[in-house]
């Protein structure tokens, strides 16, 4: 499953078995979460074998169950936190995807479990990231279509709209899609909505532009 495939097969899910990573899983985890950090400067942190995070009101009231298993996302203060977060978590999860595991983004409905990652001087957790063997697969939200989310002068380019077919693949908060898409000769900006978490969004939405248009075929405006 390469990652185009892994963004059609994901979908959010809530509801967890009782089976643990294995030791293998964890590894493989683990060393994607260092890469992730290295380049993006974050404090990512896989938090495994923690049922208290899933296990009060607000996650029950969210309808999650069985999870034990989640990406903590950290880092420092910076005005480009929450798309940084969104970005290489939405790597995150797309690499779950690939080994077999499922995923949902949790902004609220969880509990912080201090003594389950470290968080730094200087540093806060953004959000965290639902990780295990899913009791199902989810299902494929609804979607706006191309040219709700784009704007262009003339032809759109393959490119182009592939890059946006990937984007609204996305997981966004609440579902509302609230991203732009705008193209300029072979620039693209995304211009992220209002309201809660569409900094994180955005950083989502370019991740799955740039693997469905490719990164060689255009530039971040």
């Amino acid at each position: 499953m390469d990652q185009l495939e892994a963004m059609k097969a994901r979908h959010s899910v809530r509801q967890y078995q009782n089976k643990p990573l294995e030791a293998d899983v964890i590894s493989t985890l683990q060393k994607e979460v260092e890469s992730c950090n290295w380049e993006s400067g974050l404090h990512i942190q896989l938090v495994t074998n923690e049922p208290k995070a899933f296990d009060g009101f607000m996650a029950h009231y969210g309808k999650f169950s069985g999870v034990t298993s989640y990406f903590a996302l950290i880092g420092k203060k910076t005005a480009d936190l929450e798309e940084k977060c969104g970005y290489y978590g939405e790597r995150l999860v797309l690499k779950a995807q690939q080994m077999g595991l499922n995923t949902c983004w949790v902004a609220m409905t969880y509990s912080k479990i201090k003594s389950a990652f470290v968080i730094d001087k200087g540093e806060k957790l953004c959000i965290v990231i639902a990780l295990g063997y899913g009791e199902n697969q989810g299902v494929a939200h609804k979607s706006k279509l191309v040219d709700a989310v784009t704007k262009t002068e003339g032809d759109i380019p393959d490119w182009f709209r592939k890059g946006t077919e990937a984007a609204l693949l996305a997981p966004t908060a609440m579902n509302q899609q609230k991203f732009l898409l705008t193209l300029k000769g072979n620039q693209v900006s995304a211009k992220a909505g209002i309201g809660f978490y569409a900094k994180i969004d955005i950083g989502i939405v370019k991740y799955h532009f740039e693997i469905g248009a490719g990164k060689d075929n255009f530039e971040w405006a």
